[in-house]
């Protein structure tokens, strides 16, 4: 054994799995980050990192610079995600006692502007050639071609086919405890840490407190765990949500499944990009109206004063905190309508060239550490909504809305907030979680069915709702 760290990227022949990165979606254990049939699936496990508390961000930058500073790589593809890779998942909370960690694969294959390529990653002393990486790929695959992308029983993108409500009507008010589920013989769903009523008082507290003037805006988040005698199988998850939510980044991380929205960071060289989502509608709301769909939500989302006021606290929030990292910036004058097969999102995306800050351009996770949690997540002001996120939710979101992605070497990576995803706990319970703005004007009702239709990505992907 040597104690030197080695990668060796080679081309692959991306003809061969004309599905794309989803196509290698065929393991449990598989990491993945993946959009349009792009992005990374890991496998295996090299090296590992894990912390808690307020400086996890910065103790996993160390490690990571560490690893890699004397790593010997050998990059025949030179692109973004190549050479040394490491997938994350961090907790949302400083106080929490979920484990946030970074994991670096032994195989990566990757995808990207049409080039496919697989990495393999090393502490052994041994060879390492194209036929070792080859090697251990098929190992990993079990010797078998990559699957096929899902596409039987799938919704297309912006098809709002699939909305059938779960156990009666998603959000209603006053709902039994345990939902049965019509789809899945024998599955249950529960609610979690708080009931729907108790949950909805919450909701209730924190827009009294917004009144008082304590804080502007707070996120509530609330949880469902579902239980599936069937058994739960992340590969068949991530395959459904990245098929049929392609303009999502679909995730998969040590048990943290999802496909997010919202981009927190993505750094390629110096530039570093965001898409920050704040303002939701239900995609069901539109039914029986008259006209195209896009022109209800239209006049409802972006005409909404209360939503474009959630929308503007949130990017506020994030440039601030960006601008001292980079030399120019710039965001969209309005929101555009983010078009998801079931809600519709103002969002706008924020573009910074970066800047040398004590002589170096910031890492992904140094941005990460003075961006998290944003207003979109959180609430604004930040330690004020913490402290009463902590009060009211009674849950400890573990990694739910917080940082999940990838990073390489050279500075790149992309990290998302893991929103629209679920824990699985073990082989047949999976704990599903969804999270809404409140401001002055939120209506605990409305919140409540919002949140429904935040888990239907998660339930459908379950083959526990349609």
């Amino acid at each position: 054994m040597t104690s030197t760290f080695r990668t060796l990227t080679v081309p692959l022949d991306g003809k061969a799995f004309p599905g794309g990165l989803p196509s290698f979606l065929v393991r449990d254990d598989v990491l993945c980050w993946t959009r349009r049939e792009a992005g990374l699936a890991g496998f295996g496990e090299t090296a590992r990192f894990t912390a808690t508390g307020p400086d996890r961000f910065l103790e996993a930058d160390i490690w990571w610079r560490h690893l890699v500073l004397e790593a010997e790589v050998s990059d025949a593809v030179e692109l973004p995600g190549t050479g040394p890779v490491a997938f994350g998942s961090f907790a949302f909370s400083k106080t929490s006692a979920h484990e946030s960690r970074l994991i670096v694969p032994e195989i990566v294959v990757g995808v990207r502007d049409n080039q496919a390529w697989l990495t393999q990653l090393t502490f052994d002393g041994g060879p390492l050639t194209e036929e070792t990486a080859l090697a251990a790929l098929d190992r990993w695959l079990g010797g078998g071609p990559p699957a096929a992308p899902a596409t039987e029983g799938t919704t297309p993108a912006g098809d709002s086919a699939g909305d059938a409500s779960i156990g009666g009507v998603p959000g209603q008010v006053g709902g039994a405890v345990v939902r049965p589920l019509p789809l899945a013989a024998g599955a249950t769903l529960h609610t979690g840490s708080l009931s729907e009523e108790a949950w909805m008082e919450a909701v209730a507290a924190g827009v009294a407190e917004i009144r008082t003037g304590a804080l502007e805006k707070l996120v509530l988040a609330r949880d469902v765990v579902a239980t599936i005698p069937s058994g739960v199988h992340a590969a068949d998850v991530l395959r459904e949500l990245a098929a049929r939510y392609r303009e999502c980044w679909t995730y998969g991380v040590d048990g943290l499944v999802g496909a997010t929205p919202e981009m927190l960071i993505q750094v390629e060289g110096r530039t570093a990009q965001a898409r920050v989502l704040a303002g939701t509608l239900d995609r069901r709301d539109a039914h029986g109206e008259d006209g195209p769909p896009m022109d209800y939500a239209t006049r409802v989302l972006a005409g909404s004063e209360k939503q474009r006021h959630e929308h503007e606290i949130a990017i506020q929030s994030l440039t601030r905190q960006l601008a001292p990292f980079s030399e120019a910036m710039n965001a969209h004058d309005e929101p555009f309508i983010l078009e998801l097969p079931n809600v519709w999102h103002l969002a706008s995306d924020v573009k910074a060239e970066l800047t040398e800050v004590e002589g170096h351009v910031p890492t992904c996770l140094a941005l990460i550490n003075a961006l998290h949690p944003t207003a979109a997540v959180c609430g604004t002001p930040t330690l004020v909504a913490g402290e009463l996120i902590r009060k009211l939710e009674h849950l400890d979101r573990g990694p739910y809305a917080g940082p999940v992605g990838w990073l390489d070497a050279a500075g790149n990576g992309e990290w998302g907030i893991a929103l629209r995803g679920a824990v699985i706990e073990s082989p047949e319970t999976v704990r599903l979680y969804a999270g809404c703005g409140i401001v002055d004007g939120s209506q605990p009702e409305a919140e409540l069915a919002e949140t429904w239709a935040k888990f239907r990505p998660m339930l459908e992907s379950l083959g526990i709702g349609s």
